[in-house]
């Protein structure tokens, strides 16, 4: 357009389809979530998907980017 070059934006997203599946199998469970700001989630694993989980706690759902995840355990 008018001579100018147009420039293209690529998206790029890390997909870990081991945690992927280890995360699916456990949906509807309680988990405990850390994240790398070292903060914590508890609740309960409502939703996974490629790049993010959804976990629930009081009926308020806090989404979880998969990328930011250091580890997770099954909760009590």
């Amino acid at each position: 357009m008018n001579g100018e070059t147009q420039q293209t934006v690529e998206y790029v997203s890390a997909y870990d389809p081991y945690v992927y599946q280890t995360l699916t199998s456990v949906v509807g469970e309680k988990i405990i979530v850390q994240v790398t700001n070292n903060s914590v989630v508890k609740g309960v694993l409502t939703k996974v998907l490629p790049d993010h989980i959804v976990v629930e706690k009081n009926e308020t759902p806090f989404f979880v980017r998969t990328q930011q995840i250091i580890w997770v355990s099954l909760g009590s």
